[in-house]
């Protein structure tokens, strides 16, 4: 026997999933299932939740720029004050094709009103290029998640056990079991890295979105990085800053790889606190990605920029 149908099952473990979640339901009426669960305080950082990105394409940029005050003012009354703060994050890169693209990031950045400046030659390193944009938001997902459940409940999602049974169809439909009963979706969500790998039929697979290999490296306490959050272009790996002075690096690429370019950002041997390899997914062209392939595979929105989560639909978006 089936229950009464959804509009949209969302996918996914992240805050953005949430706030997918909570946006169709409360602001669109949408009928919307959630299954998937809170993985902040049990894992190693795989990503961050930025209000900026390295992006080039000025679509992206507008894109970003008018759903960003949307989306952090709505964080914000979900989460409350420590659900957020105000950072000045680098973005820096040593080859030359990486530093041409760090210098048209820069210009489209200040083109849509972001304050960013480039920072004096061969900081923070000899021959390397680096901009630092001002006062960015950046989201902590320990504080935000717990909040964005409870929000997600009073927007009226049906929030299901994360082992449910799942099928995921090919035109993007699929049914959520429950026990000996099943919920018809009309359409699924995969709102992060893993439901993507998880549920994106194979033979539906786009020649768009790539496979990859992800390593995050914890360190014991080092001496402390130029800013609280780097971007390395030319690797795409992340350096944050944790609170007691250790650093959480994170990229593509297996463990060896991103071991050696945290080691050689780092000026010497690392110590290790912690380890893990993962799966993930990216994109042929760096582009965000949202939405079906002509309407072939289930909408996909993962973690493919750090920007991910100022990228949803604002409260007021159709």
């Amino acid at each position: 026997m089936s229950q009464a149908p959804a509009d949209f099952a969302i996918l996914g473990t992240t805050p953005k999933a949430r706030l997918i979640a909570g946006l169709l339901a409360g602001t669109h009426g949408k009928s919307v299932v959630f299954v998937g669960e809170s993985q902040s305080g049990f894992r190693l950082p795989r990503d961050i939740d930025l209000s900026i990105a390295p992006l080039t394409r000025p679509d992206s940029w507008a894109l970003l720029r008018a759903a960003q005050p949307m989306v952090q003012k709505l964080i914000a009354r979900i989460g409350g004050r420590t659900s957020w703060s105000r950072l000045d994050p680098v973005l820096f890169a040593d080859s030359v094709e990486g530093q041409q693209a760090l210098a048209h990031i820069r210009h489209m950045a200040q083109g849509f009103g972001l304050a960013v400046e480039k920072l004096r030659p061969n900081a923070p390193a000899k021959g390397r290029e680096a901009v630092v944009f001002r006062d960015a938001t950046m989201i902590h997902r320990a504080v935000a998640e717990p909040a964005l459940d409870r929000w997600m409940i009073q927007q009226g999602v049906r929030v299901l056990d994360p082992r449910s049974d799942i099928a995921v169809h090919a035109d993007g439909s699929g049914e959520i079991g429950i026990g000996e009963t099943g919920i018809p979706v009309a359409q699924c969500v995969l709102a992060d890295d893993a439901a993507i790998l998880r549920h994106l039929p194979a033979e539906n697979w786009p020649a768009l979105l790539l496979r990859r290999h992800g390593t995050t490296i914890l360190t014991e306490p080092t001496g402390r990085i130029v800013a609280p959050v780097m971007l390395e272009i030319d690797s795409g790996l992340t350096l944050l800053q944790r609170p007691k002075g250790g650093i959480a690096a994170f990229g593509p690429g297996p463990m060896d790889n991103v071991l050696g370019e945290v080691s050689a950002l780092l000026g010497g041997r690392v110590h290790r606190a912690g380890q893990s390899q993962y799966d993930s997914v990216a994109t042929s062209d760096g582009s965000p990605r949202c939405g079906p392939d002509r309407g072939q595979w289930p909408r996909c929105a993962g973690r493919l920029r750090a920007d991910g989560h100022f990228l949803c639909p604002g409260p007021r978006a159709g």
